[in-house]
């Protein structure tokens, strides 16, 4: 049955993609930990945006902060940039799609806040805007990554890179990482 070799091969494809990332993302993973505790132990939050999936990776992480991830808790300050249509559509229209993150990042955040731009390439430009916005008004910058990390490495504090060239498995692995980024948080600041 030609679907249940696709199946296998996908299994595969994904351990092995997990597996690559396990090696490589372990470092990283804990500075943007460390960055995030001390975000929001200094009273500041962590702020999310992305493109398309990325978009709902955001939004899923943020949700999973700001409400709950492994079980009922004090709330963890998060925001998803993706979410407000408004401001999307104003930026878009009267600054230009590249600048729809950035100009959130500059109304919302502050120095000591934590943003994630989440790219799979690498290369969003205004992914890239906002990172570029945020570096310069003192925020700690990480970015959900793939492929050879695009431009991510000179513009992210923290870079994330996923070691896998195909789009679905590095989402596959942005979205584990940000689980694991919600359960790691619960148990450090003593959510859980």
């Amino acid at each position: 049955m030609a679907s249940m070799g696709y199946f296998l091969e996908e299994f595969e494809d994904h351990f092995q993609a997990v597996q690559a990332a396990r090696e490589s993302l372990a470092v990283p993973f804990s500075k943007l930990l460390a960055a995030s505790v001390a975000a929001i132990r200094g009273g500041n939050k962590i702020m999310l945006f992305g493109n398309g999936g990325s978009a709902a990776d955001a939004q899923h992480i943020a949700t999973e902060l700001t409400i709950r991830y492994i079980k009922d808790r004090a709330p963890i300050a998060a925001i998803a940039l993706t979410t407000d249509s408004s401001a999307l559509t104003a930026a878009g229209n009267d600054l230009g799609f590249d600048e729809i993150f950035a100009r959130q990042v500059a109304a919302l955040g502050k120095p000591g806040d934590v943003v994630i731009g989440i790219t799979t390439s690498g290369t969003s430009p205004n992914v890239v805007a906002a990172l570029k916005t945020a570096r310069a008004m003192g925020m700690v910058t990480a970015a959900f990554t793939g492929r050879d990390g695009g431009v991510m490495p000179t513009l992210a504090d923290i870079p994330l890179i996923v070691p896998a060239q195909s789009t679905r498995r590095i989402q596959e692995v942005h979205i584990l990482i940000g689980h694991l980024l919600c359960g790691a948080l619960e148990t450090e600041l003593g959510l859980v």
